[in-house]
C-alpha cells in the first residue's frame, strides 16, 4: 500500500524553498549553519507568521570527517576543502547583511585533537565564529527540528538522528500532554531537556544517547571488508551492540505499538525514502512527512544490496554524494527498526539549521504566538 503523508506534516515551523517575493530588510534575517563530519550546510530565512521564508540556502559535501577515523585529526585537505565552502557561506551572509545569525559544528570537531587549530583557520580566513555544540544540545534541536510531523496520536516518541559522525536518538514521553499541544510541547524542548514547573505541560525525556558512529565513521570501521554484502550486516550488528546503553532499548518489548512513533531525520533516511518513490530528481515536498514501513526500507535496502558499488554509484535516487555512505547509513536504520516496537518510520527532511533558525526566532519572539 502507498505511504501517506500526515495531516499536520506541513505544520508549523516548515521551511518554504523557495525566495521570498521582495528583497528582505536585513533586519529581518535569521541564519544557521551546519557543518557536519561530511557536510556543510546553511540556511538564510525571514519569520513569516508561524513559519519561516527561505531566503538563500547552501549545501556541499565537504568531508571535514575524512580520515578522522584513523588519525584522531582533521586533515589539511578536509580542512581547506570545508573553509572554501565556509567563503561561499560567509559571501552570502555578507550579501544579505544578515546579523543574526547561529553558526555550529558538530562531531567531527567535537572529537578531532586539532578542532580549535581548525575553528581559528575559519576565523582567520572567513571571519564566521563556530560553535562546537555539545551532544544534548544537537540531540534536543533534532528534536525540535521534528515537532511538526508528531502525531496528536503520538504518546511514546522516539527522534533519531543519523549524522556523519555520530547518531543521536531521543526518547520522549507525551503522556502528559494533550494532543493538539504535543508539537508545541516539543517545540519547547529548545531551551533544554529539563523543564521547571510551569504554564505549559512538558515533554517528559526519558532517555537520549549520542551514538559516535555516522554514516562517515561507520564505513571507515569496516573499510577493510572487501564483501559489500558482509562489510553491511558487520556494520548493522556492531551499530546494534551500541544501543545497549541506551535505557529504553530493554523495555521497548513492553510498549504498545499504538501510540509509538519514530521519527528519523537524515540524508540517509530522505535517500531511502526518495528510493522507494523512485524520485530520479528530489522532490522535498513528497519526501518530508512520509511515512515508511520496514518492509518498504528493507526493500530498498535490498535493492541497493543487489545493485552492489558500482550500481549504487549510478543510480541518480542515490546520488553522487551520497552512494559511498548510503550503506552504513542504512546499517543504522535497519539496526535501529530491527529494536523497537514499530513497523513505521515517519520521515523528515529537516534538521539542525531549521530547528537553529526557529530558537532563534522564538528566542526573539518574532513568530506569532511569540516565545516558545
Amino acid at each position: 500500500m502507498a505511504p501517506k503523508r500526515p495531516v499536520n506534516a506541513g505544520a508549523f515551523p516548515i521551511s518554504v524553498e523557495r525566495p521570498a517575493p521582495n528583497r528582505p530588510d536585513p533586519a529581518d534575517l535569521y541564519a544557521a549553519l551546519d557543518l557536519g563530519t561530511n557536510s556543510c550546510r546553511m540556511l538564510i530565512a525571514q519569520p513569516k507568521g508561524n513559519e519561516f521564508h527561505v531566503v538563500d540556502s547552501f549545501s556541499k559535501s565537504v568531508g571535514l570527517g575524512n580520515g578522522l577515523e584513523a588519525s584522531g585529526r582533521l586533515s589539511r585537505a578536509a580542512m581547506s576543502k570545508t573553509v572554501a565552502a565556509l567563503k561561499i557561506c560567509q559571501r552570502k551572509l555578507q550579501k544579505h547583511q544578515v546579523k543574526r545569525m547561529r553558526l555550529v559544528a558538530t562531531e567531527a570537531c567535537r572529537r578531532a585533537q586539532n578542532a580549535q587549530q581548525f575553528i581559528r583557520m575559519v576565523g582567520r580566513e572567513t571571519g564566521l565564529k563556530l560553535d562546537i555544540i555539545e551532544c544534548e544540545e544537537e540531540a534536543r534541536l533534532a528534536v525540535v527540528s521534528c515537532a511538526p510531523l508528531v502525531s496528536t496520536r503520538t504518546e511514546q516518541l522516539l527522534v533519531i538522528d543519523i549524522g556523519g559522525g555520530s547518531t543521536e536518538l531521543v526518547w520522549l514521553d507525551l503522556t502528559a500532554v494533550a494532543p493538539p499541544d504535543r508539537p508545541r510541547a516539543l517545540m519547547r524542548l529548545h531551551t533544554g531537556f529539563v523543564h521547571a514547573d510551569g504554564p505549559f505541560p512538558a515533554a517528559r525525556m526519558v532517555d537520549w544517547i549520542s551514538v559516535p558512529l555516522g554514516v562517515a565513521t561507520l564505513k571507515d570501521q569496516f573499510a577493510d571488508v572487501e564483501d559489500d554484502g558482509a562489510r553491511f550486516a558487520l556494520m548493522s550488528c556492531y551499530f546494534e551492540e551500541k544501543l545497549a546503553a541506551f535505557s529504553p532499548y530493554h523495555d521497548a518489548a513492553d510498549q504498545a505499538r499504538d501510540g509509538f512513533q519514530i521519527i528519523g531525520t537524515s540524508g540517509t533516511v530522505t535517500t531511502v525514502a526518495a528510493s522507494h518513490l523512485g524520485l530520479r530528481r528530489y522532490d522535498r515536498n513528497k519526501v518530508d512527512g512520509l511515512r515508511m514501513t520496514s518492509a518498504q526500507i528493507d526493500a530498498v535496502v535490498n535493492e541497493y544490496l543487489a545493485l552492489g558499488p558500482e550500481g549504487r554509484r549510478s543510480d541518480p535516487r542515490i546520488g553522487r554524494d551520497r552512494h559511498s555512505l548510503i550503506m552504513s547509513g542504512a546499517a543504522i536504520l535497519q539496526a535501529l527498526l530491527r529494536a523497537w516496537p514499530t513497523d513505521r518510520l515517519s520521515v523528515a527532511d529537516r534538521g539542525l539549521r531549521e530547528a537553529l533558525l526557529f530558537a532563534q526566532m522564538s528566542s526573539d519572539g518574532v513568530l506569532d504566538g511569540g516565545t516558545y
